[in-house]
């Protein structure tokens, strides 16, 4: 598979889907709260906003998932599927969706903690949200794949963390999936040179704990293996001259 350029007009196309999955994830982050089984009601409650919006969910029924939010908590990295969990106080809750809009799509994270959390899980959280702003700061024309990786890399180990083994971010467009690959891992100046139009999913997913992960039980959600936190910040972008041009943004 090539890497497909973007025209102005299917970007502005993923720029609406944007606008419509990050209204949706600041609205689900609202409601989350301590001691309730929220998870489903906002998989309901996204999927609503989104048909109301004009877009279309783009995770639910591919490679049949079965909702249209990701819902990760605390050691689910990503693809939690909502199942009722209680939310506790001190929870790490990772939203993730995808919305489709005339055809083009968008895919966003972000993550956040249910109540009062101790120093160490806000300080990954926060850390985790600073490096996905390392990455997009060198997600220019020019640069390479690897130096998003390498920025995200080095800011989450400057603070004791560490990037999730074997996840990466990706192309993004027609499908929820495109190349390139872009790992979290990596050294600066290997892998693919950015070029102009190229619409990418920058998307750190940062451990407290060990790297290694697995596949839950549930054949859904990955997971750390040694079952501590994760954290999780995606933005759908389009590559510039002049650096990342966020689409996810309301």
């Amino acid at each position: 598979m090539k890497i497909h350029l973007k025209t102005p007009q299917q970007i502005e196309r993923i720029r609406k889907a944007g606008r419509i999955a990050a209204r949706v994830l600041r609205t689900c982050a609202e409601a989350i709260e301590p001691n309730r089984t929220v998870d489903v009601e906002l998989d309901q409650l996204a999927e609503r906003m989104v048909l109301e919006m004009g877009g279309f969910p783009a995770f639910k029924g591919y490679r049949l998932y079965p909702s249209v939010l990701c819902v990760s908590i605390n050691e689910e990295v990503v693809h939690g599927v909502p199942s009722g969990r209680v939310l506790r106080s001190g929870d790490i809750v990772t939203l993730d969706i995808g919305v489709y809009y005339e055809g083009f799509c968008c895919d966003t994270a972000i993550t956040v903690i249910v109540g009062h959390a101790d120093y160490q899980r806000k300080r990954l959280v926060r850390v985790t949200e600073e490096a996905l702003q390392k990455s997009l700061e060198v997600a220019r024309a020019g640069n390479t794949t690897g130096d998003i990786g390498a920025a995200a890399q080095q800011h989450a180990e400057a603070f004791g963390f560490k990037p999730a083994k074997n996840l990466a971010g990706h192309g993004v467009g027609r499908f929820v999936h495109e190349l390139p690959d872009i790992p979290n891992i990596a050294q600066p100046g290997t892998g693919v040179e950015l070029k102009p139009g190229m619409v990418l999913a920058i998307e750190p997913m940062i451990v407290m704990g060990e790297p290694e992960v697995e596949i839950s039980e549930n054949e859904w959600a990955i997971v750390t293996r040694d079952r501590k936190p994760a954290a999780h910040f995606e933005h759908t972008v389009v590559i510039t001259e002049n650096g990342a041009d966020v689409l996810t943004v309301e």
